[in-house]
């Protein structure tokens, strides 16, 4: 099971069906030990066999312009319009992952999401929990999307 390329497969999807923005996964040796400078996050929770969080991770110019390009608007201001697409894309690849995963007999339930708005937001928790971090290059900007897990 290749939890990394399910995740940038289901991004992917979502970007190419649903915003219309083309993305690439950045390429880096250590994903470990990147970080986005984000002013949005959104997360959602996954129990089951997996269980732990899944995060999309933006600035606020990248955020803006993702939600602009799925309501086709002018986005100028995070506000509920940004929370809502966010959290509408984390839900989506969230759904994807969960659809790669039944392959391998791997059952996931999603949790409804949840975006916060702030300055140089971080996460923290799960402890002893895997991370598995992609940031994706676009004309908008650099974005990341993160999987936090434990295997049961």
């Amino acid at each position: 099971m290749e939890l990394e390329k399910s995740l940038i497969d289901a991004t992917l999807e979502v970007f190419a069906s649903m915003i219309f923005i083309e993305i690439e996964p950045e390429t880096h040796s250590d994903r470990e030990a990147v970080a986005i400078e984000s002013n949005l996050f959104s997360l959602i929770g996954l129990a089951g066999d997996i269980k732990g969080v899944l995060a999309i991770q933006c600035p606020s110019n990248v955020a803006m312009g993702i939600t602009g390009a799925m309501l086709g608007m002018e986005v100028t201001e995070l506000g509920e319009d940004a929370k809502d697409a966010i959290g509408e894309i984390a839900n989506m690849v969230a759904g994807g992952l969960k659809e790669a995963l039944a392959v391998f007999g791997k059952k996931i339930e999603l949790a409804i999401p949840t975006t916060i708005i702030g300055e140089s937001i971080r996460t923290s928790g799960l402890s002893g929990a895997t991370r598995v971090m992609v940031p994706f290059l676009s004309p908008l900007g650099r974005f990341g999307i993160e999987l936090r897990f434990i295997l049961s």
